[in-house]
């Protein structure tokens, strides 16, 4: 008898070509969303460049989950959702706020230096997207997958872009304006490549039971998310200072025991 079981014999069955360009065409669906959030920046279309994000969000967060229901993973999927991440989630946001700043710098004359900063505030941010992104795929497959070391590209682009609609939506000017959208885009741009730990919710197993906390938090965060630009900067903003906090709040709380034991 054949140490071999029948079994092993079998040829094994692969999905078909077409369905291997499934997840591939979702990830289109990414590049899709920060190419329009781009030209819609240039046009001085900030609410729809926004939303364009938003919805590359979207097809980010369904093209893995597509390719794990067909079997369908691949080196090039890989490849190809990272290069379409850094245009939807570092250069498009970029591009965005920029727009937004230079046109309310020329609209006001504040002088060269703070178009400078301007772009240079840009380019932080798409540098830390460039390497966030670098840094999760060379540490993918040994690092914790309950928590992201850094602030995730998604949530930094959702970040600038949710404020970027918001101060068009409210026609927000002035100096003040200008120089908090420049702060966010450095101060998120540096949380990418931060090793603040962040909550990623990956342990949460949806098919099995979940604590009813969960369960009246994820529709409470669906509604808020599609009320306004307002909800959804406090929500992402609350993310990014998730992580910063917490350590924070970690490391006064080891002074105040050290103090405390000395006494």
């Amino acid at each position: 008898m054949s140490a071999e079981s029948p079994s092993n014999n079998e040829p094994v069955v692969r999905p078909g070509r077409g369905v291997y360009w499934l997840p591939n065409l979702f990830t289109t669906g990414t590049l899709f969303g920060g190419f329009y959030a781009i030209v819609a920046a240039i046009n001085d279309d900030f609410k729809n460049a926004g939303i364009a994000i938003f919805i590359a969000m979207l097809f980010d967060g369904l093209d893995g989950r597509v390719a794990r229901w067909t079997n369908t993973q691949s080196d090039f999927g890989k490849e190809y959702d990272s290069l379409c991440d850094m245009v939807a989630f570092g250069l498009a946001p970029a591009i965005v706020v920029y727009q937004w700043g230079i046109q309310r710098i020329v609209d006001s004359d504040y002088g060269k230096f703070w178009g400078r900063f301007g772009w240079l505030a840009a380019f932080i941010f798409a540098v830390g997207a460039a390497l966030r992104l670098a840094r999760f795929n060379s540490r993918s497959a040994v690092a914790d997958k309950r928590y992201f070391e850094g602030l995730p590209s998604p949530s930094a682009a959702a970040t600038v872009a949710s404020f970027i609609w918001l101060v068009s939506e409210f026609d927000v000017t002035g100096l003040p304006g200008l120089m908090l959208a420049f702060a966010i885009s450095i101060f998120t741009g540096i949380l990418m490549v931060s090793k603040f730990s962040y909550w990623s919710g990956k342990e949460l197993n949806m098919r099995g039971r979940i604590p009813w906390i969960y369960a009246v938090l994820i529709p409470l965060i669906y509604v808020i998310v599609w009320l306004s630009p307002v909800s959804l900067f406090a929500l992402f903003g609350a993310y990014a200072l998730s992580a910063p906090l917490y350590w924070l709040w970690r490391r006064t709380g080891r002074r105040r025991r050290a103090a405390d034991g000395a006494q």
